[in-house]
């Protein structure tokens, strides 16, 4: 199964209201595009769905919803269930392996400066609470600090742990874990030098804008296993500007814009994520009808 689980994932957005909540039929909205592109799967929950702005309850209905309109499609289903609390990450952890995801993965404990032992005691107690298997995640962006190399090697060493979500710039420690845990998983996190990490040995990348370029996505981590790193350069490329102007939009509520542009009712963010500038569909317009980048719209 581990095998099974390697590939390239869309870090699933949410759908919700013009008020603010979950809309079951945006979020159908959301996955009917997302699963078009030939991505491994969908990695439902986390921070690219606004998961630390949800409540547990909608993030239960989410994962119920997006099983329902993707358990025929034959791709893999990894349920995001890092929560602030070991009691709610369990609550979603139990619930993911009910409906038949095929892993989960989590934060690692965040909001305080919790100790090492105190994170390790929150993924041994995660693991041992369903037969899923699941995927660490390593992210200073979001935690604060990152964690240290032996405890990521601990982490990976704990019994139903397959793999690690890396979402940190520090290539070094990504191949020296590598190296320490040949065995296991490797997933990449920062979309615009994802084939950086490819070139390391990454089984697959989990990212935000997959969610709408996924197969430019699929496509440079196959001109990276093939060794053409002269292609694998030149849509990185196309990566960076669509990134790149993405990140004057403020990302997460720039992503939700250019989904409106091409026709995808998704909704806003939720409050107080907000758009960073007034004419942000206007600018993602201009973005995605590039040739470079309107090519690999679903």
């Amino acid at each position: 199964m581990t095998k099974q689980l390697a590939g390239m994932y869309a870090a699933l957005m949410t759908g919700l209201s013009d008020a603010g909540e979950f809309d079951a039929q945006r979020q159908r909205n959301i996955n009917d595009y997302v699963l078009r592109q030939g991505l491994a799967g969908l990695y439902v929950g986390g921070s690219s769905g606004e998961s630390g702005l949800l409540t547990v309850d909608e993030l239960l209905a989410q994962q119920d919803v997006v099983f329902s309109g993707a358990a025929a499609s034959g791709v893999n289903l990894i349920a995001h269930v890092g929560m602030p609390n070991l009691r709610d990450s369990i609550r979603l952890a139990r619930q993911a392996q009910k409906l038949g995801y095929h892993a989960l993965s989590a934060l690692p404990p965040h909001s305080y400066p919790f100790s090492d032992e105190e994170v390790f005691g929150y993924y041994q107690a995660l693991a041992a609470a369903t037969d899923l298997p699941l995927i660490v995640y390593e992210i200073p962006l979001r935690t604060g600090r990152p964690l240290p190399l032996g405890l990521l090697v601990r982490l990976l060493d704990l019994k139903t742990v397959v793999g690690i979500k890396f979402t940190s710039t520090d290539l070094f420690k990504y191949a020296l874990l590598r190296k320490r845990q040949p065995q296991k998983l490797f997933y990449y996190g920062f979309d615009e030098i994802y084939a950086a990490a490819g070139m390391l040995g990454s089984e697959g990348g989990i990212g935000t804008t997959y969610n709408l370029l996924g197969r430019l996505y699929v496509t440079i981590d196959q001109a990276v296993r093939a060794g053409d790193l002269a292609r694998a350069k030149a849509l990185q490329l196309v990566s960076q500007d669509f990134v790149e102007a993405l990140l004057e939009t403020g990302v997460l509520p720039g992503m939700k814009a250019a989904f409106r542009v091409i026709g995808v009712d998704c909704g806003p963010t939720r409050a107080p994520m907000t758009l960073a500038v007034a004419d942000a569909e206007d600018r993602m317009r201009a973005v995605l009808e590039t040739p470079a980048i309107k090519e690999w719209l679903a």
